[in-house]
């Protein structure tokens, strides 16, 4: 059964924490259950050694895990509402609404695109990937909506490919997010990413972790928030989410990566007050893939799609707009 292998190292000054407890809160998708059942069957090891469950992790140790993967869940078609943007005999183009997962993954193996392409294409999507993710060429976070590429056959989908890792495809997004730029209206954020070193489940800048370009262009200014352009030169996992709240300007609503909180201006009650009022019209992160560009596999023509903005960021930004503070 083929697996996957983590390595946590223990930053100094930990609290003694029991060894499950830590690995539960360091390992995306754990429950402790499972970790116990990790630890007992010896697939985890400190400084080489197998573990005990009751090991209390106190700082600097270096923890390396094993993780049996399962195979895949078949993964069935759901009659599922789809908006199609575009369609052919080689690919399609849809508009992914926030909240739907792209394929199936732990506690997500209904309710997917994937589950909806299957009803819509059949068998008519790729298979360069696994049985759970047919005809996926790149991915939305489930929170994040707008433009998504599907091959309906492997050599599209290789095609495809070949132009997000050479960086020619045009990917397009639009954020609200904290703060204002003082008049610098466009930059360039460069800064490697990885998997957190406090937590597995969360992204992080760090000096060891893959290259990671965005850029970005200010739109418009609302005094305490701004409306972004962004284009993404590489492809990493919550890249823009991070990068933002890097640079101090965390995407609005955004509850894994400061979104959620007050992160420019007065904390007064009336600030508190209308940014919960905005809050309850966006649960999420305000991000949407917006434009899709690239070169059709078969005829050579450029193509480029747009997408407006949905609702909760359209209702989000007229109140801005209008310029009501509380």
């Amino acid at each position: 059964m083929p697996s996957r292998e983590i390595h946590i190292d223990v930053p100094p000054g930990q609290s003694p924490e029991r060894l499950d407890v830590y690995l539960t809160r360091h390992i995306e998708n754990a429950t402790r259950a499972k970790v116990q059942k990790a630890i007992r069957a010896g697939l985890v090891r400190i400084g080489g050694s197998e573990a005990k469950v009751s090991y209390r992790v106190s700082g600097g140790e270096s923890i390396d895990i094993t993780i049996p993967k399962p195979p895949p869940p078949d993964v069935e078609p759901e009659n599922i509402p789809l908006e199609i943007v575009y369609e052919d005999d080689a690919l399609l183009v849809v508009n992914k609404p926030a909240g739907m997962v792209t394929h199936p993954a732990f506690g997500h193996y209904t309710g997917t695109l994937v589950n909806a392409l299957l009803h819509h294409a059949g068998a008519g999507l790729s298979a360069v990937n696994d049985r759970t993710r047919p005809g996926i060429v790149h991915r939305l976070d489930k929170d994040t909506s707008g433009l998504l590429l599907i091959a309906k056959n492997d050599t599209v989908h290789a095609h495809l490919a070949g132009q997000f890792s050479r960086r020619e495809t045009e990917r397009e997004y639009q954020a609200v997010v904290w703060g204002t730029f003082d008049g610098k209206k466009s930059g360039v954020i460069e800064a490697a990413l990885g998997r957190s070193a406090s937590d597995r489940k969360k992204i992080a800048v760090r000096s060891e972790g893959k290259p990671a370009v965005t850029t970005y262009r200010v739109v418009e200014e609302f005094g305490f928030l701004s409306l972004l352009s962004l284009k993404l030169l590489t492809g990493r996992t919550h890249q823009i989410r991070v990068h933002l709240h890097h640079i101090g300007h965390p995407v609005f609503g955004d509850p894994i990566y400061g979104g959620r909180r007050i992160a420019w201006g007065p904390t007064t009650p009336s600030r508190r007050d209308f940014v919960q009022r905005l809050l309850t019209i966006i649960g999420r992160q305000a991000l949407h893939a917006k434009t899709l560009g690239f070169i059709h596999p078969v005829t050579g023509e450029r193509k480029r799609f747009d997408s407006a903005l949905p609702a909760d960021m359209t209702e989000l930004l007229a109140i801005l707009r209008s310029g009501i503070t509380s």
